[in-house]
C-alpha cells in the first residue's frame, strides 16, 4: 500500500525494536494514525479527527475548491463499546452530528472469558439510534453488503454512522473459530495449515502472499498515488485564487507558529491586586487566540471555571463548524482522547481544561498523548487543597505526582500572571509532546522579579528569582502558589541572620533537561540545606532537596474550608517556612515533623468539614 513496512517487519512482530509492536503505535509504525491499545481510546480519537476535519473544512473550502473533504473510518469492538469512554465519545459525536464519522463494529459475540453475552447484551442499534447516530446491519464477511452500506452511510449527511457487522471470530479455523482462544492465543502451525485448507489457500508456507492478491493490493497503490496527485492539482488551483488561505492552510499543516505570535503576550505588575493563575491564563488565551487562528479548544463543563473562552470567537457546534470554542461536557476522558485526535489529524492546536482532580478521569488519554509524541495541550485549575470549599473530593494531592510520573509529558505550575505567560508560550512551542499546566483558584500576588525573570527563567524548569549576597545558608525552593510563601519568609530569615536563595521551580521535567551546568548554579551543590514547600505530595522533592533538605507538602487529604483556613490548617504560612527553615539549620524551635491538624478532624486520614461561605464549582 506504499507504507514502509516490510515482510521481514511482519516477521518481527512483537520482537524488541521491531516496526511492528503488540498494539499500533502512532510514529512507530508508518501508516498507523493513531496509539490504541487500552480500548475505547480510538473511538475518542476518531471523534476527534472528524471534529478537525469539519472545522478545518468549514475554514478553509470554498464554494469551487473543497481542499480538506475526507471520511473518518473506525473499526471498533465488543470491548471499545463496553469501554466508558465510547458512551462519552458517541454522546458527543451525535450531538455534533459528525456525519462524515464512520464506525464498523466487529459484532463476534466473543471475549477474552468467552461469549459477550455475560456481560454485554446491549442493544447496539437502539443505544448508538438514541445517541443520534445513523445505524445499519451487515454480514462482516460480505465484501458488498459492506460497500452498500458504506455508500449508504455517506449519502446521510446529518448524523454519524454505525455500521453493525455481524462477524465469527477466528473465521475458518476448525478449532478455535467463535471462540475465546481465538482472541489473543497464536493459532499454532498445525491450526494456522488447517484454516488456510479452509480457504482454499494456495500455499502452506508461513508469510506467503498469494500473486493475485499481491496484485490487488498494488492497484490500490496505484488508485492512491492518482488521487494524492488530482488533490495536488486541486490544491495548486486553490493556492492560485486564494494564496493567503493557502499560505495560512498549510503554516497549520506544518505546525509552523506565524511571525510574532508571541509578542502581546499580558504581563503583570506586582503589587496590584492578587489574581488566580486561572484568571491570568484566560487572558493569555484570548490573547493568543488573536495571533494564533488555528488554536481551538474548551472545557468539561467547566468553562467559567477554569476561564478558557475565547471572547471573541463562537463555539464550535453542529450549525457552525468554523466555532474555535467547544463544549465538551462532562466527558473529561473523552475530552482528553479527543484532543488527541484532534492533535493527531494535525491543521489545529487543541487544549482542553477541568479541575486538576479530574486528571485522574482523564489518564489514559494523556498517557497515551506522551507515548504518541502529539502535543495537545491540558489546562487544570484548582490546583490545590487551597481549592477550599468543595472539599477533599476536589483537592488534588497525588495529582501533580502522577503528571510528572508520566515519560515525556510536560509539566508547568506557575508562579503568577508573568510565570503563567511564559508557561502557555512553552507549551505552543512543543511540537513532540504533550503539556499540562496546573492553575490555582484562589487569588494570589504577582510577585516581586517574575515580569523580568519569567519569560527566560520558566523554560529552564527553575529559577532564581530573588538571591542573597553571598553563598546562602539555605535554598528555598517552591511552585505555584507557595512561591510567594518561600518569597515572603526570605527577608524574615535575614532578619535571623539567615542567607536565603529563592528558586521558583515550576516544571520538574523542563529543569531535569537543562544541563548540570545550569542546575547545579540554581541549586548550588555545596548549599545542603534545602527547603521545598508545595501543596501537593511531597514524594519526589527529595530529588532536589537531598538528604539533609525538608518539604513542606500534603500527605492526607484536603479539607472543606475557605482557603485562608485551609492553608494555615496545613502549614502552608510564612511563620512555618521560617521555623522549619531555621529548624533544618538546626537554630529553630522544634516544629514537628508534620504540620499542624486541621482543627475540625475526625479519625483516619478524613479531615471535618468547616463551615463554608461558598457553595459550588467556582
Amino acid at each position: 500500500t506504499g507504507f514502509d513496512v516490510s515482510m521481514d517487519d511482519l516477521k518481527q512482530f512483537r520482537q524488541l525494536g521491531s516496526r511492528t509492536p503488540g498494539h499500533p503505535e502512532y510514529g512507530h509504525t508508518p501508516g498507523v494514525e493513531t496509539t490504541t491499545g487500552p480500548l475505547g481510546q480510538g473511538f475518542s480519537n476518531a471523534v476527534g479527527m472528524a471534529i478537525a476535519e469539519a472545522h478545518l473544512a468549514a475554514t478553509f473550502n470554498k464554494p469551487d475548491y473543497k481542499i480538506v473533504d475526507h471520511y473518518t473510518y473506525v473499526f471498533c469492538s465488543d470491548g471499545d463499546l463496553e469501554e466508558g469512554i465510547s458512551h462519552e465519545g458517541a454522546s458527543l459525536a451525535g450531538n455534533l452530528r459528525l456525519s462524515k464519522l464512520i464506525y464498523f463494529y466487529d459484532d463476534n459475540h466473543i471475549s477474552i472469558e468467552g461469549d459477550t453475552s455475560v456481560t454485554f447484551t446491549d442493544d447496539t442499534g437502539k443505544r448508538f439510534e438514541a445517541y443520534g447516530w445513523h445505524v445499519q446491519y451487515a454480514d462482516g464477511h460480505d465484501l458488498e453488503q459492506i460497500e452498500q452500506a458504506i455508500v449508504a452511510a455517506q449519502a446521510v449527511t446529518d448524523r454519524p454512522h454505525m455500521i453493525i457487522c455481524r462477524t465469527h471470530i477466528g473465521y475458518g479455523s476448525p478449532k478455535t473459530q467463535d471462540t475465546g482462544d481465538a482472541h489473543g492465543k497464536p493459532l499454532g502451525a498445525d491450526e494456522v495449515i488447517a484454516t488456510k485448507h479452509a480457504y482454499g489457500y494456495p500455499s502452506d508456507e508461513p508469510f506467503y502472499v498469494a500473486p493475485e492478491a499481491l496484485t490487488k493490493w498494488r492497484k490500490m497503490l496505484n488508485r492512491g498515488e492518482q488521487l494524492q496527485g488530482d488533490w495536488r492539482k486541486q490544491l495548486d488551483a486553490y493556492t492560485a485564487t486564494y494564496p493567503d488561505e493557502a499560505a495560512e492552510y498549510k503554516r497549520r499543516l506544518t505546525g509552523e507558529l506565524p511571525e510574532g505570535w508571541a509578542d502581546n503576550l499580558p504581563t503583570f505588575e506586582p503589587g496590584g491586586k492578587d489574581i488566580a493563575t486561572r484568571s491570568t491564563s484566560g487572558q493569555v488565551i484570548n490573547a493568543l487566540a488573536k495571533t494564533l487562528p488555528g488554536l481551538v479548544g474548551g472545557s468539561a463543563d467547566l468553562a467559567g471555571s477554569n476561564d478558557t473562552w475565547m471572547k471573541d470567537f463562537p463555539a464550535f457546534e453542529h450549525a457552525n463548524y468554523a466555532g474555535r470554542n467547544f463544549h465538551f461536557g462532562v466527558r473529561e476522558h473523552n475530552m482528553a482522547g479527543v484532543l488527541n485526535g484532534m492533535a493527531t489529524h494535525g491543521g489545529i492546536r487543541p487544549f482542553g481544561a477541568t479541575f486538576l482532580i479530574f486528571y485522574d478521569y482523564m489518564r489514559p488519554a494523556v498517557r497515551l498523548a506522551a507515548l504518541s509524541r502529539i502535543n495537545p495541550i491540558f489546562v487544570y485549575t484548582h490546583d490545590s487543597i487551597a481549592q477550599g470549599e468543595d472539599g477533599p473530593t476536589h483537592s488534588p494531592v497525588e495529582q501533580m505526582l502522577g503528571l510528572r510520573a508520566v515519560p515525556n509529558l510536560l509539566d508547568i505550575r506557575p508562579a503568577d500572571g508573568n510565570e503563567t505567560a511564559a508557561a502557555w508560550k512553552v507549551a505552543i512551542e512543543q511540537q513532540d509532546r504533550p503539556t499540562a499546566m496546573a492553575f490555582t483558584r484562589q487569588p494570589i500576588p504577582t510577585l516581586q522579579g517574575t515580569k523580568e525573570k519569567a519569560m527566560d527563567g520558566l523554560p529552564h524548569g527553575a529559577y532564581i528569582l530573588s538571591d542573597c549576597d553571598g553563598t546562602p545558608d539555605i535554598i528555598l525552593m517552591a511552585s505555584g502558589s507557595e512561591v510567594s510563601l518561600i518569597l515572603e519568609a526570605q527577608p524574615k530569615l535575614a532578619e535571623q541572620g539567615i542567607k536565603a536563595r529563592v528558586v521558583s521551580f515550576p516544571s520538574w521535567r523542563l529543569f531535569r533537561e537543562q544541563s548540570q551546568e545550569y542546575r547545579d548554579s540554581v541549586l548550588l551543590p555545596t548549599v545542603t540545606t534545602r527547603l521545598a514547600v508545595e501543596a501537593a505530595s511531597p514524594i519526589g522533592w527529595e530529588r532536589w532537596v537531598g538528604e539533609k533538605g525538608g518539604v513542606i507538602g500534603v500527605d492526607r487529604f484536603g479539607a472543606s474550608a475557605p482557603v485562608k483556613q485551609v492553608m494555615p490548617a496545613y502549614g502552608f504560612t510564612v511563620e512555618n517556612v521560617v521555623e522549619t527553615a531555621l529548624k533544618l539549620l538546626g537554630k529553630g524551635r522544634d516544629v514537628g515533623d508534620q504540620p499542624q491538624q486541621p482543627t475540625a478532624t475526625t479519625s483516619g486520614d478524613n479531615p471535618g468539614r468547616a463551615p463554608s461561605g461558598s457553595e459550588g464549582h467556582s
